[in-house]
């Protein structure tokens, strides 16, 4: 295996050629050893272009040893791209990074959910605890939290869920040695010894600015969904929601105060059709029936941080009984028609029209209003801002209050 490591390292420090181009390398020719051995000749008949073949016949191996021989000193681990290991989520996204660099143990992927918590670097002190709050609860729900650990939102949800006794898979712009920002050092020492910071950059790789919106669309590959929690309209959280809705993920929204500029990226993505979040759970909830058995409902509130909090996290409780499902804990009798508040659009009105019989499903509810899906998806978020009506699991809307 260590052999084998010498010539993924190899490819992956070939200049010019991306995850794209070096996954299509890969099928063409079966594998990094095959393509070390390829001559000239053997790279032009498989149409590699001028550009790519002059970096593929530098055949020195010798910054791939001493790559390597740094991963052994440092206690990092590489995954490679079809190990049994790599998270099969992220390998099958069309650029997912052919290898990975890792500290830490990867928690087993596809066995609960994975949320990736991002959001600003300058948040306020609301934002902060709400990030703090998302990142326990979803933690007590079950789930393990992806994150960037910038300073802020990222560092914040994270230590939320760490203190909560969760796992945490953080994302790095740098090699996976490297601190950044040096503030977060406690952070990322929690995060190797309670889950795994992962980057496609070697040890000693410094942090730049192209690094991150890289990073951003491995964030949301690994997730299952992606919430921000606090963002500006030009905020890098955002990258990361757009790289979640290209990637058929979905996305989560906290919103906030009309006018306030850390609220104005959230309140964007509401609009465009993201998932309004208010706490945890409505997230996790989302996930029930996707991971049987592994998600529990977590409403409480985290303790405020302090060393002695974080240096002695509970545990998550066993999990709860499930819930019964909302249908049985209604009567048969269906709800008597309610007028209507004033302050509605005729899009609004339809669709409260289309709940006054129980939960409806989105896609039924849909079908039920005549309306376009991308009309009624932010008037659904609208709704629940307004308190006119509240998400069910499984996708499933209902009159508040009823």
């Amino acid at each position: 295996m260590e052999n084998q490591n010498l010539y993924w390292i190899w490819l992956t420090r070939r200049p010019g050629l991306g995850p794209v181009k070096l996954r299509r390398l890969l099928e063409q020719f079966g594998g990094p050893e095959a393509l070390y051995a390829a001559d000239a000749e053997a790279l032009a008949r498989a149409g590699v272009s001028e550009t790519a073949r002059r970096a593929l016949l530098d055949k020195d191996l010798e910054p791939a040893r001493s790559i390597l021989r740094s991963c052994k000193e440092k206690g990092l681990h590489i995954l490679t791209l079809g190990d049994a290991d790599y998270p099969s989520a992220l390998g099958r996204t069309a650029d997912a990074p052919v290898l990975l660099y890792c500290k830490g143990e990867l928690p087993g992927a596809g066995r609960q959910p994975w949320i990736g918590l991002v959001g600003a670097r300058r948040a306020d002190a609301k934002g902060l605890a709400l990030a703090r709050q998302f990142g326990w609860q979803i933690a007590g729900c079950g789930g393990v939290v992806v994150t960037g650990m910038a300073k802020g939102i990222d560092a914040e949800a994270a230590w939320g869920a760490l203190d909560r006794g969760g796992r945490v898979v953080g994302v790095l712009g740098c090699g996976p040695d490297l601190v950044y920002p040096k503030e977060n050092a406690a952070l990322y020492e929690k995060v190797a010894a309670q889950g795994c910071l992962l980057s496609e950059y070697p040890p000693g790789v410094q942090p730049d600015a192209r690094h991150f919106p890289a990073r951003n669309r491995i964030i949301s590959a690994l997730s299952d969904g992606v919430t921000v929690v606090q963002a500006s309209e030009q905020s890098g959280a955002l990258i990361t929601a757009r790289w979640a809705v290209s990637q058929g993920r979905e996305v989560f929204a906290v919103p906030g105060p009309a006018g306030e500029p850390l609220s104005r990226g959230c309140n964007q993505l509401l609009r465009e059709g993201a998932l309004l979040a208010e706490n945890g759970w409505d997230i996790m909830r989302e996930y029930y029936y996707r991971y049987p058995g592994a998600v529990r409902e977590c409403r409480e509130l985290p303790p405020p941080r302090s060393p002695e909090a974080a240096s002695a996290a509970p545990q998550p409780s066993e999990p709860a009984a499930p819930p019964r499902p909302q249908a049985a804990l209604r009567t048969e009798t269906p709800r008597q028609p309610a007028p209507p508040p004033a302050d509605l659009t005729p899009p609004q009105r339809r669709i409260l029209e289309a709940l006054q019989g129980g939960p409806v499903q989105l896609d039924t509810l849909i079908d039920k209003t005549g309306l376009p899906a991308a009309q009624v998806l932010p008037q659904l978020t609208l709704l629940q801002i307004k308190k006119n009506i509240t998400q069910l699991p499984g996708k499933q809307y209902t009159l508040s209050g009823g």
